[in-house]
């Protein structure tokens, strides 16, 4: 399953750079994650300074 940013996201890339296939990229208010890119590595989650990431 995907992993899904919440309105707690700050922008501040940590969960882009972290990524290892790219599938998160700037939004117009904030970071998304391509769920069909997206290999549930968990690699953002952690990398995530506020928490805005979870398993979707």
């Amino acid at each position: 399953m995907a992993y899904v940013i919440s309105d707690a996201c700050v922008s501040c890339g940590a969960c882009a750079d972290g990524c290892p296939v790219g599938a998160i990229a700037q939004g117009d208010t904030q970071y998304n994650i391509d769920a069909d890119v997206c290999v549930s590595c968990g690699a953002c989650e952690a990398n995530c300074p506020t928490g805005a990431i979870a398993e979707g």
